[in-house]
C-alpha cells in the first residue's frame, strides 16, 4: 500500500503547505537527503493548538499537536517529491516541545509525530529522534518538528 493510500485509510488529508514565516525555505535537498524546516500545528494559516504542555494544554493534546505537525511535514514532502513512495527512509526528527517548568514528558508528546510516520511509511518511517523541552515557540505553538528524509535520487 502506498503512503498516500495509507493516509486515506487513516482518514487523513494532507493540508496545503504553509509558506515560511521567516527568511528560510520549507525544504532543502542535499544529494539524497531532504532537510525539512520546522513545522507546527498550523493549517491554512490557523494555529490549531496554543500554549505550553503541562500548563495550558495536556500531554494528550500535545501528542495531537505533534501529529498535525508531522502531517504538515508529510505535505511538504509530497509537494517536493510529487510521490511519497520516493521516500526511502525517515532518518531523523527533532521535536521541540514548549512546556511548563517541571514537565518531563517530551518524548511522549513527540510520539504523536513518530507514531504517524510509522503508520504512513511503515519500517521506512522508523527514525532517530530528539525530543527537547523549550521555554517558548513561535506563535505560542506547543510543538515544532523538523525532519531529515532520505529519498530516491
Amino acid at each position: 500500500m502506498t503512503p498516500e493510500a495509507k493516509l486515506e485509510a487513516l482518514g487523513l488529508t494532507l493540508p496545503p503547505v504553509s509558506a515560511p514565516i521567516g527568511s528560510y525555505v520549507t525544504c532543502k535537498r542535499q544529494g539524497d537527503l531532504l532537510y525539512l524546516s520546522g513545522a507546527g500545528p498550523i493549517v491554512q494559516g490557523e494555529v490549531l493548538y496554543h500554549g505550553k504542555v503541562g500548563a495550558e494544554i495536556t500531554p494528550d493534546v500535545g501528542y495531537e499537536a505533534a501529529k498535525v505537525s508531522a502531517l504538515n511535514l508529510i505535505a511538504a514532502l509530497k509537494a517536493e517529491l510529487g510521490d511519497l513512495s520516493k521516500v526511502k527512509s525517515i532518518v531523523k526528527l527533532l521535536g521541540l516541545v514548549a512546556c511548563a517548568d517541571g514537565f518531563y514528558g517530551q518524548p511522549g508528546v513527540i510520539n504523536g509525530a513518530s507514531d504517524l510516520l510509522f503508520e504512513v511509511f511503515g519500517e521506512k518511517g522508523r527514525h532517530a529522534r530528539s525530543a527537547i523541552g523549550v521555554f517558548s515557540l513561535p506563535m505560542n505553538i506547543p510543538v515544532e518538528i523538523e525532519m531529515i528524509v532520505e529519498v530516491q535520487a
